[in-house]
């Protein structure tokens, strides 16, 4: 096996398969500096589930990123050049992440969730119907990445007409943690990021414009109350805004986008979804932990410390890798092929873990299962285009495909 020395991790292929670089990390480095630079890659259960419980060592807030530099080599970008931490939900730490998400959790309870499910499946009705009628067309442009954005408007309590620019907003977003954005290009993410942020300030006054007897609806009436009680500031809901645009929708496009590759690949697994329906809640399951739409996340290292005997200097930071520790053979038997009978298919770690648990995520997995449930039982069959293989968002943070173009038979 090849140690982690012999990847460039910015590289076009090993962002497309990242899985020997990460079972390398597992068997070589289980916390691995990137050469240059002074972030640590943790790819082991055992280490990320350590490094999540010191709150007090490492903190959640994204006070910085992996860039590619001049050279293409991997360098540190400070996000203090977009303003201050980005410190809104998933990267809040106490105790101001127990109020950002005790505001956010009324809104997403399996109550409020199921009650979607009517809307969500017209959506994906009409969104696939025409599809399957054309014989086929890109899954990722016509449904994977509009349903989740319009799912997350709804939600938030965002205009449903704006979904095509937050859809366009949140993209762009994420290419501040891709690692394969040049200093150039984030001076342009920088500005989109900025725009975001405006159009969810101007949201967010308006919700506060609201009498009290009448609040918004959505999340966003829950964080106008928050602003006038106190709770949070302008700002926090601005972030935890900005949070919930870019995370909201990415997760589940990444989510589909996989799932949908994955059957149009296998099409003996594909029909025994379409036989057993009730199967399908067991391969989300799996394609969200072969493919973690989030490969990792951020912590930053407070003070000099040490993980896995690796001394840490403070102001470094950590790369904690769900998608490495989602196919280690150590947790997962059979870690790299689909097993609706996996006794243990729900303890991946592709929505994180512990106090920073996705809080999205019921209406990821609901999104996931009406959608391919509708796909189904649309079709026959379909697979990929032979003359359009699959793309990947070319990201180390996301996991997510920029083009999955199917050939359909209703």
């Amino acid at each position: 096996m090849n140690t982690p020395d012999d990847f460039n991790i910015l590289q076009p292929e090993t962002l497309d398969d990242p899985y020997p670089f990460y079972a390398s990390l597992r068997e070589h480095a289980p916390v691995y500096r990137v050469p240059g630079t002074e972030v640590y890659l943790v790819s082991t259960r055992p280490l990320i589930e350590e490094a999540l419980d010191r709150h007090d060592e490492f903190s959640a807030n994204l006070t910085g990123t992996l860039i590619t530099g001049p050279a293409g080599e991997p360098t540190i970008f400070d996000l203090s050049r977009f303003g201050s931490a980005v410190d809104g939900i998933a990267n809040a730490d106490e105790p101001s992440h127990a109020i950002h998400r005790k505001l956010i959790l009324p809104h997403v309870t399996p109550r409020v969730i199921a009650a979607l499910e009517p809307t969500l499946r017209t959506w994906a009705s009409e969104m696939i119907d025409p599809l399957v009628k054309e014989g086929g067309g890109d899954w990722v442009d016509r449904v994977a990445n509009p349903l989740p954005t319009r799912a997350m408007a709804l939600i938030v309590g965002l205009p449903l007409e704006d979904s095509g620019r937050l859809l366009d907003w949140a993209m762009t977003g994420t290419e501040v943690l891709a690692g394969s954005t040049t200093i150039e290009r984030m001076a342009f993410v920088g500005a989109k990021t900025r725009e975001m942020a405006t159009y969810l300030s101007e949201h967010l006054n308006r919700a506060l414009e609201a009498p009290p007897a009448r609040p918004a609806e959505g999340i966003i009436g829950e964080l106008a109350r928050g602003v006038r009680e106190g709770l949070i500031s302008h700002s926090d809901g601005v972030s935890i805004l900005v949070v919930l645009a870019g995370a909201g929708g990415e997760s589940t496009s990444s989510l589909t986008g996989s799932a949908v590759r994955i059957l149009a690949e296998q099409p003996e697994l594909q029909n025994e979804l379409r036989a057993n329906p009730e199967r399908i809640p067991a391969f989300v399951e799996e394609a969200v932990r072969l493919e973690s739409s989030f490969r990792g996340h951020y912590r930053a290292v407070k003070h000099a410390t040490e993980l896995g005997g690796v001394q840490l200097p403070e102001g470094s930071r950590l790369f904690l890798l769900w998608a490495a520790v989602n196919r280690d053979p150590a947790f997962f038997a059979n870690p790299d092929s689909v097993d609706l009978q996996r006794p243990n298919g729900r303890e991946h770690m592709a929505f994180g873990r512990g106090i920073h648990f996705c809080v999205g995520v019921r209406l990821a997995k609901l999104e996931a299962r009406v959608i391919l449930e509708e796909l189904l039982a649309r079709t026959r069959s379909f697979s990929i285009d032979p003359q359009n293989p699959p793309r990947y968002v070319r990201s180390l943070f996301v996991r997510r495909h920029a083009e999955v173009t199917l050939q359909a038979e209703a």
